[in-house]
């Protein structure tokens, strides 16, 4: 389905990836589910050959999250959120340097460790708010790996800046834009080479899918990433691309409530008595609100709290019972878990920090467990 330029992002949603409009036709893509395809016997450019090269039901999703992201070029679709990533650090030469902020998503700051032990690549951890020390990191780098708002601590980049000094100095730069969605920022348009997103997450928006995505922002990245691709096999199965692409299509929903419930929830833990330190980039006494209204037009549906020890934040998510304890976000559920229960977390994260993914339950509901939590575990701990 084709739109007029002006039309919102929201209707987009609705329509993107829709089949061609023909009477009795289906309104939505059909579930492709092969293997092989026929051929002519003659192969020609263009021809599908095989499923692990491309699958129809694939497509729309991947040129729904173009659109989205403002590229030319289409998406490309992963088994997971880690094998978008894995395809994205391998723009990385042999032996090349990456920029990885240290304090990433712990599946990305793993595997570029992994990569760097093993002679891959040359590793820089890097803190990206400190943009004096980061451009100094881009001398004779390749790539530079960025999240805004970061996992878990939602501190939020200077997204323009950091990839106005990769590109004068050549290096690629891949932004992790899961938490933000096409809906709050589009980095392709500020000069950023790739995005990656676990659709796992808020594209997908249920809990039941696990999928990732890229899109590049010109044809001859997506080509090298097409390529690692079909010859690593991440591919993912044509039922968990249809379903996600039937998620994208509540996406805007989804995202307005969960994030209305993320900043009133914020609010509230903010002003709670001895509330924890409340990391929240829409919240006025947060560093980062100034810097988020410039680049967001909103502040994400994730709060972190800091709890004093690793003990107090324990007891704060087992007294939740609307919340659910687990990791992911991005579902229409809310979730909770003390980051630092992972091992592979990194050390910058304060071992006390809870964060809380919010859904789109009745904001109330949320604030009675969450109020609850916090006076039973200040009392548990103090006793």
């Amino acid at each position: 389905m084709s739109f007029p330029d002006d039309v919102h992002p929201d209707t987009r949603l609705v329509g993107l990836g829709r089949p061609p409009a023909e009477p009795d036709g289906s309104v939505n893509p059909p579930i492709v589910l092969t293997s092989t395809f026929r051929g002519s016997g003659h192969p020609a450019v263009g021809d599908r050959v095989y499923a692990r090269y491309t699958n129809p039901s694939w497509e729309p999703l991947e040129a729904a999250i173009a659109d989205l992201e403002e590229s030319a070029v289409p998406g490309l679709a992963y088994a997971s959120g880690m094998a978008a990533v894995a395809a994205a650090l391998s723009l990385v030469p042999v032996g090349g340097v990456a920029l990885v902020p240290a304090a990433s998503y712990n599946g990305t700051i793993s595997l570029a460790r992994d990569l760097a032990a093993s002679g891959a690549l040359t590793l820089r951890e890097i803190d990206p708010l400190d943009l004096a020390s980061t451009r100094t990191a881009l001398e004779g780098a390749d790539l530079l790996w960025v999240e805004s708002p970061t996992n878990p601590l939602l501190d939020v980049v200077d997204l323009p800046a950091l990839i106005a000094a990769a590109r004068e100095r050549g290096v690629v730069v891949v932004v992790d834009n899961t938490f933000s969605t096409p809906l709050r920022q589009r980095p392709l348009t500020a000069g950023a080479d790739v995005v990656v997103h676990s659709a796992t997450k808020y594209i997908s928006g249920h809990s039941d899918v696990i999928l990732g995505l890229l899109v590049a922002r010109e044809d001859a990245v997506r080509e090298r990433l097409l390529r690692q691709r079909t010859l690593h096999g991440a591919i993912p199965g044509p039922f968990e691309a249809w379903l996600a692409l039937r998620g994208l299509r509540t996406l805007g929903l989804r995202l307005d409530r969960a994030e209305a419930n993320a900043l009133e929830l914020a609010r509230r833990l903010d002003g709670h008595d001895g509330a924890p330190r409340v990391r929240y980039p829409g919240l006025p006494t947060d560093p980062n609100h100034t810097r988020a209204r410039a680049q967001l037009d909103g502040f994400g549906a994730v709060v972190s709290i800091e709890l004093p020890t690793a003990e107090e934040a324990d007891a704060v998510v087992s007294a939740l019972r609307v919340f659910t304890p687990a990791t992911s976000l991005g579902g229409v559920e809310s979730l909770v878990e003390r980051r630092r229960r992972h091992p592979a977390e990194p050390c910058e994260v304060p071992e006390g920090l809870v964060r809380l993914s919010i859904g789109i339950e009745h904001v109330e509901d949320l604030w009675a467990d969450l109020e609850q939590a916090l006076d039973r575990a200040i009392l548990t701990t103090a006793g």
